[in-house]
């Protein structure tokens, strides 16, 4: 059978009627006759030269023809749906799937994302959210908003935004610090990167203590933890404007480090498409802002 022959509306019929194991629940859900639905059925068996169904008393059953041919049809289906369902306003949209750092999503992005939506509305946003660990081509990923220096192999790398670190923690915390000398006395929370408390009492005029607090691999998850009075974080204070604001947590000290920046990453082999050329601009053009 070619494909020019195909019998849409009777594939749809058996689809529908296998899914409900009735003619009759089959007709209603499209909108046709009962006899309507067992002639495309019957005349698909015709062209097949295979009984799909069973008829029953009180209903139908796929017979073993009809359970082989199901799962082909349902999933062409389901792929022309989805894809039909990507027409908005007569331009197609585009998936662009990103991975984001946790800390970036919650602090920077999500904010932000309506104002991205109504600026590009063609594009179909999907957030992975890693530890900035991703791998492009493995996780079937457009992009990846990552932290660092930019240097990841195979890659191309868009600056975004510089990440100071300073120190964050509760306000009962706060209120025993007086000077930067006194986080000698408190639990400092680690980040995977092992020279940043050292580098930020560097910073400070100071030779870092013995730091054995507990490692995280997660700013967000740090800082979190800080909140909740467990110890002292070391991260960027611009992705916790909103627990600044509200008073859940404190920057004691003005004194900042950095330790890189976030950045817009992707592979060198794939072109970017239009959804992450807008993506791109639209995150740079926020920076300003």
């Amino acid at each position: 059978m070619s494909r020019a022959q195909l019998p849409l509306n009777a594939l749809r019929a058996f689809e529908a009627s296998a899914r409900h194991l009735s003619f009759t629940k089959a007709a209603i859900e499209l909108c046709v006759t009962q006899a309507a639905i067992s002639h495309q059925v019957k005349g698909l068996e015709a062209r097949l030269g295979a009984t799909l169904f069973r008829r029953l008393p009180r209903g139908l059953a796929l017979t073993d023809e009809g359970l082989a041919l199901l799962p082909s049809v349902r999933e062409s289906f389901d792929r022309l749906d989805d894809t039909l369902a990507r027409f908005e306003g007569g331009r197609v949209t585009e998936v662009l799937s990103v991975g984001v750092v946790g800390t970036f999503a919650v602090g920077w992005l999500l904010p932000r994302l309506p104002a991205f939506r109504e600026a590009h509305p063609f594009v179909d946003l999907r957030l992975f959210t890693n530890n900035n660990r991703a791998d492009l081509a493995g996780e079937g990923l457009d992009c990846a908003i990552r932290f660092g220096d930019g240097a990841w192999h195979g890659t191309e790398a868009a600056p975004l935004f510089a990440a100071p670190m300073s120190p964050l923690c509760a306000p009962a915390v706060a209120e025993r610090l007086s000077g930067p000398q006194d986080l000698f006395r408190e639990t400092l929370l680690r980040s995977y990167r092992a020279a940043d408390w050292p580098d930020w009492f560097a910073a400070a005029g100071l030779s870092p203590p013995p730091i054995r607090g507990p490692v995280f691999d997660s700013s967000w998850v740090m800082v979190e933890a800080a909140i909740q009075g467990l110890g002292v974080a070391l991260a960027p204070p611009d992705m916790f404007m909103r627990d600044l604001a509200q008073g859940r947590l404190v920057r004691p000290f003005e004194i900042e480090v950095g330790a890189g920046r976030y950045w817009l990453t992707w592979l060198k082999s794939k072109a970017p498409s239009p959804a992450l050329k807008a993506f791109l601009a639209w995150i740079s053009a926020s920076e300003t802002e």
